[in-house]
């Protein structure tokens, strides 16, 4: 996949504004904007959970205001390192991601049974649940760290569990939006 152009400033005085790449046209259009940056956050995470859901990436960049003009928070290159994680499995072999592992064995069946496949439904919907609440309470772009962090959350923890630390996560949003 090429290098996406530079993003140029957004028109207009300075706002905050969520820039994504049209990879076709190899342009950047507005996702976002508003005179606070809490709402372009939260439309960028929102945005970005939807286009993962799908199975594909989005570009963004973050401008806003600074110093009375244009700045640029946030950029593709940024991110582009952060973007790789190794993976290591339980025997300590790495390889990247959607890669197999050295170690990894091949004798493992390609079907999934239905007990598998509900368990991992429900781990992916606890995942979700705290996400989204992660959103809601303002961490809206996760690092690959705290990903990492989440699907061991999900991994670990029961539904009424999640919920809970859901509900504690959406009541701290509304604290600290109110103080």
């Amino acid at each position: 996949m090429p290098e996406p152009s530079p993003c140029p400033p957004p028109s207009g005085a300075p706002r905050w504004v969520a820039m994504v790449h049209e990879a076709a046209r190899d342009s950047w259009v507005p996702a976002a904007q508003s005179p606070y940056r809490a709402p372009v956050l939260y439309a960028v995470g929102e945005m970005t959970r939807t286009v993962r859901a799908r199975g594909a990436e989005l570009t963004l960049a973050l401008w806003g205001p600074g110093g009375g003009d244009w700045r640029l928070y946030g950029t593709p290159e940024e991110k582009a390192a952060a973007e790789r994680p190794v993976v290591r499995d339980e025997r300590g072999g790495s390889a990247e991601p959607g890669e197999p592992s050295e170690t990894s064995e091949t004798s493992e069946t390609s079907e999934t049974s239905e007990p598998d496949k509900l368990a991992e439904r429900m781990t992916n919907r606890r995942h979700q649940v705290l996400t989204a609440a992660l959103s809601r309470a303002g961490l809206y772009d996760l690092a690959p760290e705290d990903g990492a962090a989440v699907r061991a959350l999900a991994g670990r923890l029961d539904e009424p569990t999640v919920r809970r630390v859901a509900h504690w996560l959406a009541a701290a949003a509304g604290t600290s939006a109110a103080g």
